[in-house]
């Protein structure tokens, strides 16, 4: 069974649209878990509102996404566990589809990720993310879409929870760097769902955060996250003229 957890806060306008892609999911081997940051709004209300199609919710002051999540992997009871965020849908037949790989080599896998389309506020793909696991790429820079990929529970034993007091935006890319080239990855070449563009995940501050888990992790030389740091840095603050550029030629 799958377990999926959504961390909310303040999030009555997107809740439900996250919540219905769930309810369409062709596969119904799966549980929901509900995370809330004490929200003022009404989001708690939709969520009671959806009944016991909503497996366990809770709603109580916390530091912040990843402190959410580890609540909900404490909560949760499948063997594999997914995240989204409010707002994030699933195509119907992703749940389906991540069983039929989990069929041949769910045993074997710690993590298998998919392919997502990066929306924006007007439900436009701005790009699509997601790229098969391969250490020597993962080890410089976040490749896997996370949003909707499946954890093995075991992966959670062997390597603890989200770090949440050391990391705001980046935890999930330090918490798959943990096990370093011994994560055992799997990668399904479809795209599985939508994610609202967050701003705060392209930033300096989310650079900043790869390079200290690269750092703390020790996969890389120093002089190694610091140059990756540098040419990421370089290629965030010259993105709008990149794009002006391409779009002019064009």
């Amino acid at each position: 069974m799958i377990t999926v957890i959504i961390a909310t806060h303040n999030a009555q306008d997107s809740i439900q649209k996250t919540i219905d892609s769930l309810k369409f999911q062709s596969s119904k081997n799966f549980e929901l878990i509900v995370v809330d940051g004490a929200s003022k709004d009404d989001t708690m209300k939709i969520v009671k509102s959806n009944g016991s199609f909503i497996t366990k919710s809770v709603s109580e002051p916390d530091n912040g996404l990843y402190e959410a999540w580890n609540k909900g992997v404490r909560l949760s009871s499948g063997e594999w566990i997914c995240f989204l965020g409010a707002g994030d849908t699933l195509f119907p037949e992703a749940f389906n589809e991540y069983e039929k790989v989990m069929e041949g080599h769910g045993c074997y896998y710690d993590y298998i990720s998919a392919k997502i389309n990066r929306m924006d506020h007007s439900d436009h793909v701005l790009s699509v993310l997601g790229k098969p696991w391969v250490w020597n790429e993962f080890k410089k820079t976040m490749t896997v879409a996370h949003v909707g990929s499946l954890h093995n529970r075991r992966l959670f034993d062997e390597v603890g929870l989200f770090d949440a007091k050391g990391y705001k935006i980046c935890a999930d890319y330090e918490f798959l760097l943990r096990k370093g080239d011994k994560l055992k990855a799997g990668f399904m070449n479809d795209i599985i769902g939508n994610m609202s563009a967050g701003g705060i995940s392209f930033s300096s501050m989310a650079l900043r955060e790869y390079a200290q888990a690269r750092k703390m992790t020790g996969h890389q030389p120093i002089f190694d996250v610091y140059l990756n740091y540098f040419i990421q840095y370089i290629l965030l603050k010259t993105y709008s003229i990149r794009k002006y550029i391409l779009n002019f030629e064009r």
